[in-house]
């Protein structure tokens, strides 16, 4: 089996997020004490959580970044914010820095050339859009 890795946030980055968004809450702590599960539905944030999760589901007890989104974005319902550090590919990260605007196109069925057969698991995707200055 392999170990579980745990990755602490720098202070210096923490303190900034922290000056911008005065967090309350750390659904993710180390060391985590025992029975915290901060993914449960029923487990309640504070008004503005830091949220640096388990970047894999083997670091993170069988709960990867997806469970940690779905939990934020349940937690933002309540009229509560989440900041959530997760990694991303370098080319996302170029087109936010280029000011890129982004949209969910959901699971795209891409056809097969020769066949026109839809995919079938098809993975999620992002429109990119950088508009011209015209």
């Amino acid at each position: 089996m392999t170990q579980q890795r745990y990755w602490l946030t720098p202070p210096e980055l923490y303190k900034k997020l922290d000056d911008e968004f005065h967090f309350d809450y750390d659904p993710c702590p180390y060391p985590r004490p025992d029975g915290l599960n901060s993914t449960d539905p029923s487990w309640p944030w504070g008004m503005c959580s830091y949220v640096n999760p388990p970047f894999r589901k083997r670091d993170g007890g069988g709960f990867g970044p997806t469970a940690w989104v779905k939990k934020a974005i349940a937690e933002n319902k309540q009229g509560k914010m989440a900041v959530l550090v997760l990694p991303v590919q370098s080319y996302v990260n170029l087109l936010l820095e280029a000011g890129a605007e982004l949209r969910s196109l959901g699971r795209v069925r891409w056809l097969e050339v020769e066949t026109g057969e839809e995919t079938k698991s098809p993975s999620p995707i992002c429109l990119f859009i950088l508009r011209g200055t015209q």
